[in-house]
C-alpha cells in the first residue's frame, strides 16, 4: 500500500464533480422548502460528533445527502473544493495521492469539513496552521433565511465569513467550501519526550512553537499526553521521505500506550501519513477501553472494521437510549455518573496551572495536550475582530486540552457540578471552551465569551426569521 494512502496513484479528475454538487444542492433546496414555516430547521443526519443533548424534532430535515463527496482537487493550486458533509477520513482519501492533505486533519475519521469549521477542530499541525476555519478560501452557505451566498475574507458577506466559526449552524450551513491544501511526505517520524515536572513540559512546549525545532530536529507536528503530573509526555512529528520500518496501531499495538517509556532519551517511532493522521481514531484516543477493546483478550477478536470512532459512537448511542451505563451503576448502589467531554484552551503559560488543577478536582486521565495559534495577524486580528464566536489573541500561544470520561456524583449536588467547576477555572485562566458538548453558563457570561452583539448583528441579517436556533439555545439550553 501506497504510504500516501490506501490509493497507488492520483484519482482521475472528476470533471462532472460540479455538476453531481449541483444536484446535490438542488435536493437540498427542495427539503429547505419542504419545511414547515413554523418549524425549526435542522440537518437530516443519522451521525453527529456532538456530544450535549439534542432535542427530538418532529420535521422532516435538510436532505444533506448530496453533499458529502470531495468535488475537485486542484494540485497545482493546493486547492480542494469540498461539499459541506464530506467526511476528513473522504477528504484525506482524495488529496494524499496527490502529496497533498488539509492544513489542519481533526483526529476522528467522521468529523466532517463543515462540522470542522462550523464547530472548530484541531490537531497537531495548529501550533503551525491555526485552526480549520483559517484555511478555508471560500464556502456557500444555506443561510437560515433559505438563501445559497458566497462568503469569502474580503467580499460582501466577510461578516458571515468571520462569524460562521463556532457558529454551529445558527446562521446557516456549509454546502461547499475551497480550502487550501499542504504537501506532504510519505511518512512521519516521531519522538516523545518523557517528562516529570508540568512545568518543565510547559516551557519546553512553549519554546517549540515558536522555534519549530527541537534538539536540531525540525518539528512539524506536536501534541501531548498526560498520564499524571510526574508522567506526561510531548510527541513531535517530522515528515520524510526516508523509507523504513513503519508500525501498526491498527492491531493489537495502542497508540497511546506506546508513547509511554522511562528513558531520558526520546523514544523513537515512525508511521506512514495516512496511519499518522488517523492514530487517535483506532481507539478514539483512548476512549475504546470504556468498551473493553484495549483488553487483548476482547481485542484479538474485535474486527478490525470496528475498530474506529464513528462504531464507538454507536455504542455511546446504545448507552443513551436505553440508559446502560446508569442502570448498571444502580446495581452497585450508585447513582448515575456525571459526563465529562470537553476541550477546552488556556494561554500556554497558565497550561500547568490548569492540568495540576484539573488533575487535583476532576478523577479523568489521561488527558490531550494540543499547542494552536492563529495563522493571522494584522489589526483586525488584534482587536478580536478576526473569528469573534471565538476570539483567540494573535501572536499568543494557547493550549487545547481535551478530557473525555464520566466522573461519580454526590446526592444532593448540583446538576453538572464538574462541568461547571471547569468553565469557572478555564474562564479564571483566560481561556475559552469548545460548544460541542454539556454547556452550563448564563446568558451574559456565554454573550461575552462567543460573539455578542456581533453574533446578534449576524443572526439578524442571515436568520432574520429565526429558522434555526441561536447559539445559546443550543449550545446551553439544548432546546
Amino acid at each position: 500500500m501506497s504510504p500516501l494512502g490506501k490509493a497507488g496513484r492520483a484519482p482521475a479528475a472528476h470533471e462532472s464533480g460540479f455538476a453531481v454538487h449541483r444536484e446535490g444542492v438542488d435536493r437540498l433546496l427542495a427539503s429547505y422548502r419542504a419545511i414547515p414555516d413554523d418549524a425549526n430547521v435542522r440537518l437530516a443526519k443519522k451521525t453527529s460528533n456532538l456530544f450535549r443533548a439534542r432535542a427530538e424534532n418532529p420535521a422532516p430535515g435538510l436532505d444533506v445527502s448530496g453533499l458529502a463527496e470531495v468535488i475537485a482537487v486542484d494540485a497545482d493550486a493546493k486547492t480542494a473544493d469540498v461539499a459541506g458533509m464530506t467526511t476528513y477520513e473522504d477528504l484525506v482519501a482524495a488529496t494524499l495521492p496527490y502529496g497533498l492533505a488539509p492544513l489542519v486533519v481533526p483526529q476522528l475519521k467522521t468529523i466532517t469539513l463543515g462540522g470542522a469549521v462550523t464547530g472548530l477542530g484541531i490537531e497537531s499541525t495548529s501550533f503551525r496552521n491555526g485552526l480549520p476555519h483559517e484555511s478555508v478560501l471560500e464556502m456557500d452557505v444555506l443561510t437560515g433565511a433559505g438563501e445559497i451566498i458566497t462568503a469569502t475574507p474580503n467580499g460582501e458577506n466577510a461578516d458571515l465569513f468571520r462569524g460562521f466559526p463556532n457558529s454551529y449552524g445558527t446562521l446557516g450551513y456549509t454546502v461547499r467550501l475551497k480550502i487550501e491544501l499542504e504537501t506532504v511526505q510519505p511518512y512521519v517520524a516521531l519522538r516523545h519526550i518523557r517528562f516529570h515536572d508540568l512545568r518543565a513540559l510547559e516551557a519546553t512546549l512553549a519554546e517549540i512553537v515558536i522555534a519549530k525545532t527541537y534538539d536540531g530536529e525540525r518539528v512539524d507536528y506536536l501534541d501531548g499526553v498526560v498520564f499524571t503530573a510526574e508522567e506526561s509526555y510531548l510527541t513531535l512529528g517530522r515528515q520524510t521521505d526516508e523509507p523504513g520500518p513503519v508500525s501498526d496501531y491498527t492491531d493489537m499495538d495502542i497508540f497511546y500506550r506506546s508513547i509511554q517509556h522511562d528513558s531520558a532519551t526520546p523514544k523513537r517511532d515512525r508511521l506512514t501519513i495516512h496511519d499518522y493522521l488517523w492514530r487517535w481514531d483506532t481507539d478514539w484516543f483512548w476512549c475504546s477501553r470504556a468498551f473493553g477493546a484495549q483488553n487483548p483478550k476482547y481485542r484479538r477478536l474485535w474486527p478490525k472494521r470496528y475498530r474506529r470512532s464513528s462504531f464507538y459512537w454507536k455504542l455511546i448511542a446504545l448507552d443513551r437510549r436505553y440508559g446502560i451505563g446508569d442502570r448498571l451503576e444502580a446495581r452497585q448502589g450508585n447513582l448515575p455518573r456525571e459526563r465529562v467531554v470537553q476541550d477546552i484552551e488556556v494561554p500556554v503559560e497558565r497550561t500547568a496551572d490548569f492540568v495540576e488543577w484539573f488533575l487535583r478536582e476532576i478523577p479523568i486521565e489521561p488527558l490531550w495536550l494540543c499547542p494552536l495559534r492563529l495563522r493571522e495577524t494584522g489589526e483586525d486580528a488584534r482587536t478580536g475582530r478576526s473569528w469573534p464566536l471565538y476570539p483567540l489573541e494573535p501572536d499568543r500561544t494557547y493550549v487545547n486540552v481535551g478530557f473525555w470520561s464520566a466522573v461519580p456524583t454526590v446526592a444532593g449536588q448540583q446538576e453538572g457540578a464538574a462541568n461547571r467547576a471547569i468553565e469557572r477555572t478555564v474562564t479564571e485562566f483566560d481561556g475559552h471552551k469548545s460548544l460541542y458538548s454539556d454547556s452550563y453558563y448564563g446568558k451574559d457570561e456565554f454573550a461575552a465569551l462567543y460573539g455578542g452583539e456581533i453574533y446578534t448583528e449576524l443572526k439578524k441579517r442571515y436568520d432574520p426569521d429565526q429558522r434555526l436556533l441561536d447559539l445559546y439555545s443550543k449550545a446551553v439550553q439544548r432546546k
